[in-house]
């Protein structure tokens, strides 16, 4: 090897090395304050429900918890469903580590930082940042058309006891967009555009229909159980009955839609517990609804913080079983 060669290569090695330390870094200061943002969340709304949790039952509250965590565990594998369609599939584990620890950075200002961490995160498993980006916006798109046809169950209700809602049908005009956005050729000629932009090698396949249909069936269940969280907490004195189950499912259903549009607030904050008390009110009155909200959001961020710190050890097992992913050419 001549020594220019030899001087060059030993000139370039340190900056990669400082590049890729940075971002290391710069990946663990994003996790560090993801966590302390949930962890504080927590914490500030801890002492007002901790009495309305105390008056309930207690295998109620264990039921409502398992709910939120069922249906979180929902919410990942639809994700999943999509991101595993566009290559090699990566596994349960590294999927759900990549997926519920940057779930978290919803909890900071701007839902943005969810999906950033969710790219990097996905890049240091060995997963393209197209790929993950790409599933993260196709995943958006599933939630939405769940969130809206779950949410047609409570729409109604909830304009007729808070009048303030009544923008929440107007949600309904993006419904055919995303309907279109879910057709398996428009998502990918999307997805090839987006590859070939950024110089990814193409997929090998289409997107299929059956994935698609796959992932809204799994984004559905995810807000079926969360309504049956609810459901637990608010019916606790209607002797558990059918009616505020399906009013529960579409609440949770228009609350996440709420959230999605209040994308500036930490993790939807306020614009979900306003959706909750509205249609609650009729059920349990005014200041047990409130409660009812305190405790669901909660427990949320209970199960959030459960199932990263879960999903961040099954992901360690799975590298150990499994080694690492080599899936996406390129990436190393």
């Amino acid at each position: 090897m001549p020594p220019e060669s030899i001087a060059i290569d030993s000139e370039q090695a340190p900056r990669r090395s400082a590049k890729q330390r940075f971002i290391a870094a710069a990946r663990w200061v994003l996790l560090l304050l993801v966590v302390a943002a949930a962890v504080w969340q927590f914490a500030t709304n801890w002492s007002s429900v901790v009495h309305t949790i105390a008056a309930l039952q207690w295998h109620r509250v264990v039921l409502s918890f398992i709910a939120v965590i069922a249906g979180i565990g929902f919410s990942t594998l639809s994700w999943q469903a999509l991101v595993d369609d566009l290559g090699k599939p990566i596994g349960v584990g590294r999927g759900a580590q990549i997926f519920l620890v940057g779930q978290l950075g919803k909890y900071l200002p701007g839902s943005v930082w969810a999906y950033v961490l969710q790219i990097e995160l996905g890049r240091r498993a060995g997963l393209a940042r197209a790929r993950v980006f790409a599933g993260t916006m196709f995943s958006l798109a599933v939630i939405l058309v769940a969130a809206l046809i779950a949410g047609a169950l409570a729409v109604p209700a909830l304009i007729r006891n808070e009048p303030s809602l009544s923008w929440l049908p107007w949600l309904y005009v993006l419904l055919p967009v995303a309907l279109v956005m879910l057709h398996p050729k428009i998502l990918t000629a999307l997805v090839r555009i987006g590859f070939r932009v950024l110089r990814r090698p193409q997929p090998d396949h289409d997107i299929r229909l059956v994935v698609v249909l796959r992932a809204l069936a799994l984004a559905l269940l995810s807000y079926i159980s969360y309504g049956v969280h609810l459901w637990l907490l608010a019916d606790d004195f209607k002797g558990l009955t059918f009616d505020p189950l399906l009013l529960c499912i579409g609440t949770m259903g228009a609350a996440m839609m709420a959230g999605l549009v209040a994308f500036f607030l930490p993790s939807g904050i306020g614009a979900r517990e306003t959706v909750i008390v509205a249609a609650l009110t009729g059920l349990v009155g005014g200041p047990q609804a409130f409660a009812f909200a305190a405790v669901s959001r909660v427990l949320f961020i209970a199960a959030d913080l459960v199932t990263a710190g879960g999903a961040a050890l099954l992901a360690v097992v799975a590298r150990r079983r499994q080694g690492d992913y080599h899936g996406d050419p390129g990436i190393e």
